[in-house]
């Protein structure tokens, strides 16, 4: 089952494309996507993913299940920060901030990790919940406040209207948060002449940015590997299962059906590199966001793109 899942996965040309990237980036290829083009691209994926699950959640209405889910997702994100961090006193020598900015990284979420599980789920048509783009939302900030919590840091050596304006009002967030809205509120006669640009196109922008995700990752490892410490890549190796074995098991308690249950599991192993690292800026600036970026890009996301997310398929489809 893991095989022919992890085959379909690998020969996806989203992924493809990743590794695409990556392998023209390692061989120092000069092949490069404009910075603004990335920006739009993230906007849409944003857009696109928040719209479909407001489309979902109006179809299907506000349930228990929906909000045991996103209780689910908010705790989960709580819980995870404090585990990577205990881990990393274990396996690395860190210093305080820095192991708290990346427990922060694997507490939070990667959009991206989330859109490319998605859209295997759909190709596979497992059942699933439009609710799940509300519980990944409701996944991207509490990691960061458990990550100042876990620094021991103190209000006064930020301003704190910054550091809340930039947890809550990232432009990720707000754009899937937005797009949310907009799919519950939007009339059903409205939705039509969107479909062909926010739904159709989704698996060809996809594309495109996975194959900017490989050249940001290869980038990385190539200039950074020096750095990196067995401790570290072990710890970016092992946390994806530990937070997806978690996923599991507060995801089935829910009551979450096989896709739902497979996105959730996903969530919870992945780490972000986007909205954490824009927070920590300037909530943590002590801390070096070089080692938790290279890390969570460069070997948490193509582990969990490559082998991750068949596995947690596999695992959703025994436990359902």
């Amino acid at each position: 089952m893991i095989t022919d899942i992890a085959t379909r996965n690998l020969t996806s040309p989203a992924v493809l494309f990743f590794l695409i990237g990556a392998a023209a980036s390692l061989a120092r290829s000069e092949l490069s996507i404009p910075d603004q083009v990335v920006r739009l691209l993230s906007i849409y994926l944003m857009m696109s993913i928040g719209y479909r699950g407001g489309l979902e959640i109006a179809h299907a209405g506000v349930s228990v299940d929906m909000i045991s889910a996103i209780a689910a997702g908010i705790g989960l994100s709580f819980a995870i920060p404090v585990l990577a961090e205990r881990l990393l006193r274990v396996l690395t020598r860190l210093d305080p901030a820095d192991r708290a900015a990346m427990a922060g990284h694997y507490g939070s979420i990667s959009a991206v990790t989330f859109a490319a599980v998605t859209t295997v789920t759909n190709q596979m048509t497992l059942p699933s919940d439009g609710f799940m783009v509300g519980v990944a939302a409701a996944m991207e900030t509490p990691a960061i406040l458990a990550c100042l919590l876990l620094a021991g840091h103190q209000r006064g050596a930020v301003n704190a209207g910054a550091m809340l304006r930039e947890v809550f009002l990232n432009g990720s967030v707000v754009v899937l948060l937005g797009a949310l809205i907009v799919g519950i509120v939007a009339s059903p006669l409205a939705t039509a002449p969107v479909k062909p640009f926010l739904v159709d196109l989704f698996p060809g922008f996809l594309c495109l940015f996975l194959l900017e995700m490989g050249l940001i990752a290869g980038r990385g490892l190539r200039d950074s590997w020096r750095t990196l410490s067995p401790g570290l890549l072990v710890f970016a190796l092992i946390m994806p299962p530990i937070g997806a074995a978690l996923g599991a098991g507060l995801g089935w308690a829910v009551g979450l059906q096989t896709g739902s249950l497979a996105i959730f599991m996903t969530l919870a192993a992945s780490a972000s590199y986007i909205a954490v690292p824009a927070a920590l800026r300037i909530a943590l600036p002590q801390a070096n966001l070089a080692i938790a970026l290279t890390l969570s890009i460069g070997v948490t996301f193509p582990f969990n793109l490559l082998l991750g997310i068949p596995v947690y398929i596999a695992v959703a489809q025994m436990v359902r």
